[in-house]
């Protein structure tokens, strides 16, 4: 049985264009192995960094690459519980999109494009409330900073500042379905999400985003090309995830349906996911004369909406749950009944983006400089720069610093030293 499965693997591999080098051990881990990673898989010279081990791993899922093999890791967030666990993605190559003969299919879904994706790790399940509350509680944190006088977000050290969500007015649209610490956060924007991965990087001292469209597809199809990961059969889709006929209208623990091959839980449904780029109704068809169209590349923003979330939730059909299935962004509607001018630009009040939520990633290879990895985490247009500041004024919403010493200096204002 096991043979006849990993064949069956094997074969949904080939067809999604994966190289004949990625194997499925007997031991259910993935790797992924070329002349240059096996002669540098002992190389002791390249530096330690979380997720990465020298020796290969005798179970589980792993990754070779040039000086060792990347494997699953676990973060605990700097001063608090909130945990979160993250799983190695072989690179390879796929077709973006859905082909036309596919039910239910939308023009923007194509043209299909062939992509390269290079390794990386995305989040095992989406952001839990235990996680983004740890940044939520931030504003009134940052608050207490600003009227003691102290770790002031000087011109200096702004870069290293991220902007706390103003706290919830009525947290009954936010909260209304379903807000427990293992369910998955959601009706924050793409801005407040980005800063979310912000925040998590400087206090990890290492680098998280979002996905980009182009990768987020990539590792819900773990190696597949039919319309879900399962397959193309929808009555099956309630085996492996929370969609409108199975989630009674809430957001559901994690990790309760089946994960795909690639380990990774809730890619269709549950809450539906951000990524980095802008929507066009045309699809892809900015790509469609390139050959050499790399996974990590995105469609930048230059204005407020729209801009594209992936996978389905709760609320949506099954049609809408498909591995190539697009939601557009749409600001103004989703924040109808928002009583605040201008608008929140960390929340959103209406459906669908109650069902609307994150999952990380963290590349293997970082941007180089400071100025690269901003453009992943911070406001693309002006409009939400005034739209922050203007909340700033009217008390809404903080600016602080994230460093090594924001867990010290949280606990000496809790202490009241």
């Amino acid at each position: 049985m096991k043979l006849k499965l990993s064949k069956l693997l094997m074969t949904l591999l080939a067809l999604a264009g994966f190289s004949s080098s990625i194997l499925l051990n007997p031991r259910n881990a993935w790797s992924q192995t070329d002349a240059t990673s096996q002669n540098a898989a002992t190389d002791s010279t390249q530096p330690a960094r979380l997720g990465i081990v020298t020796e290969r791993p005798t179970d589980g899922p792993f990754v070779e690459i040039p000086g060792g093999f990347m494997v699953p890791y676990e973060v605990t967030i700097p001063g608090t519980t909130a945990k979160f666990t993250m799983i190695p993605i072989p690179g390879g190559k796929f077709l973006l999109g859905s082909p036309e003969s596919e039910e239910n299919r939308k023009d923007d879904e194509g043209p299909q494009i062939e992509v390269t994706a290079e390794p990386f790790w995305m989040s095992k399940f989406e952001v839990t409330w235990s996680e983004y509350k740890t940044f939520m509680k931030l504003d009134e944190v940052f608050k207490e900073f600003n009227f003691q006088g102290i770790r002031e977000v000087t011109e200096e050290r702004k870069v290293d500042a991220i902007t706390a969500p103003s706290s919830l007015y009525d947290p009954t649209f936010t909260f209304e379905a379903g807000d427990g610490d293992d369910q998955p956060a959601a009706s924050m924007t793409q801005f407040a999400a980005k800063q979310y991965t912000k925040y998590l990087s400087l206090l990890t001292d290492d680098f998280y985003r979002l996905p980009t469209e182009a990768e987020w597809e990539y590792a819900c199809r773990a190696g597949t090309t039919t319309a879900y990961y399962f397959g193309d059969d929808s009555e099956e889709l309630s085996k492996h995830g929370w969609f409108t006929d199975n989630s009674n209208d809430k957001r559901r623990r994690q990790g309760r349906k089946s994960a795909n091959a690639f380990g990774l839980y809730d890619m269709h449904g549950n809450v539906a996911e951000w990524v980095l780029d802008a929507y066009s109704e045309q699809g892809f068809e900015h790509w469609s004369e390139r050959q050499d169209v790399k996974a990590d590349e995105f469609v930048k923003s230059e204005k407020l909406y729209p801009r594209v979330v992936r996978g389905g939730s709760f609320e949506l059909e099954a049609e809408e749950c498909r591995s190539a299935a697009r939601l557009a962004s749409d600001d103004k509607a989703w924040k109808e009944s928002d009583p605040n001018y201008p608008k929140s630009p960390w929340w959103y009040t209406e459906s669908p983006a109650i069902g609307i939520g994150i999952r990380l990633v963290r590349p293997l290879k970082i941007p180089a400089t400071r100025a690269e990895r901003e453009t992943f985490w911070s406001a693309d247009i002006e409009a939400i720069t005034a739209d922050v500041e203007s909340r700033f004024m009217g008390g809404k919403g903080a600016l602080g610093i994230i460093d090594a010493k924001l867990t010290e200096a949280v606990e000496k204002i809790k202490s009241g030293k």
